[in-house]
């Protein structure tokens, strides 16, 4: 029975000696995930405006600018999206505003966190053709992916309820 005892404390000490660094390990990845879901939310409340809004007199420097707070292949779409928007907007004289009613952490890890908005985005451009401007008032929703790059956050998926850019 002496043994049967001495063979179980080892047989418990050598787990525990694995388990407790596992675990220790585990705990730190949350805490940093955690940490990152706080930072990776804020930074996609102020980028979300930033990269949904824009003015048909300013919009070349509204793209340029929301640019600055993209990476990747959504840095690419928006130098592409100035080529089609950007004559339109003019045309149309849209102006367009996107507030961030909410926001929440859908998925974090340390460098990459996936955040959905809830955006108000309010509409106002020339009626073709009319005298008078049409006013369009939407609630939609956004998924940010989140990536730190250095010390920033940046987006480097945008989705909507319409599809991913």
């Amino acid at each position: 029975m002496r043994t049967f005892v001495i063979v179980l404390l080892g047989v418990l000490v050598a787990a525990g000696g694995v388990l407790v660094p596992r675990m220790w390990f585990d705990l730190r990845e949350l805490r940093d995930s955690d940490a990152a879901g706080v930072a990776a939310v804020a930074a996609a409340r102020k980028a979300a405006p930033e990269l949904l809004s824009y003015d048909y007199r300013t919009v070349e420097e509204d793209l340029a600018r929301a640019g600055t707070f993209t990476t990747g292949e959504l840095a690419g779409h928006y130098k592409e999206l100035a080529k089609t928007l950007v004559p339109k907007a003019k045309e149309q004289k849209i102006v367009q505003n996107v507030a961030v009613a909410g926001a929440g952490v859908e998925r974090a890890e340390p460098d990459r966190v996936e955040v959905l908005l809830f955006v108000n985005t309010g509409t106002v451009k020339e009626i073709p053709g009319k005298e008078g401007v049409q006013q369009e008032f939407t609630q939609n929703r956004a998924r940010f992916v989140m990536v730190r790059q250095g010390s920033r956050w940046l987006v480097a998926v945008l989705s909507t309820l319409l599809g991913t850019a």
